[in-house]
């Protein structure tokens, strides 16, 4: 890897930019939407996922929490889950 200027982008030997790996992050987050049936403490709901019927564990967000969003039975939502846990997701929005 070889830097051109001090504020460039790294480059491989061949003049191709390297991928940040932090970035390929964002491109594995499955969003699902889904109901909230029930209500646990510490802002976390128990969700049925829409399209498998699937009953997941899902937390509040820190910017829904910052925005102090209520989340209520029934209400849908939408939830980013991680490829390697399909049993827990964070909550990041709250359809109207």
């Amino acid at each position: 890897m070889i830097l051109n200027d001090p504020g460039g982008t790294p480059k491989n030997p061949d003049g191709k930019a390297v991928e940040d790996p932090r970035r390929s992050r964002d491109s594995q987050i499955i969003k699902k939407e889904g109901r909230v049936t029930e209500a646990l403490p510490n802002a976390t709901f128990r969700v049925v996922l829409n399209d498998d019927g699937k009953e997941i564990l899902g937390f509040l967000s820190g910017k829904m929490r910052m925005n102090r969003i209520k989340i209520l039975l029934g209400d849908k939502v939408s939830i980013e889950m991680s490829p390697y846990d399909d049993w827990k997701g964070r909550i990041v929005y709250r359809f109207k």
